[in-house]
């Protein structure tokens, strides 16, 4: 639930207040012996902050999903061919 800055058209009082996007704006002025009407303001948001390496949406994925790609990945890569070692042939 986001946070809602308002201010009194009255008093100039300027509060917080942390109410859901789907409550009614208030209208009235929470100081004591004020009877203004509140607006609500524009605020810069603190929305969502992304940190770390990166948001994708395979950074989330299920344990099971992982042990599947993992095991088609490592069928679908061709293995290296064996060579074997022979002793070198004299020329004598």
């Amino acid at each position: 639930m986001p946070n809602y800055d308002y201010k009194c058209e009255k008093c100039d009082h300027v509060f917080e207040v942390f109410q859901s996007m789907n409550d009614l704006k208030l209208t009235d002025c929470p100081q004591e012996g004020c009877d203004g009407q509140v607006k609500r303001l524009l605020g810069t948001g603190a929305g969502i902050i992304f940190k770390g390496s990166g948001f994708y949406e395979t950074d989330y994925r299920s344990d099971s999903y992982k042990a599947g790609e993992k095991k088609a990945s490592e069928s679908s890569s061709p293995k290296p061919e064996k060579k074997e070692s022979k002793p070198a042939k004299s020329s004598d």
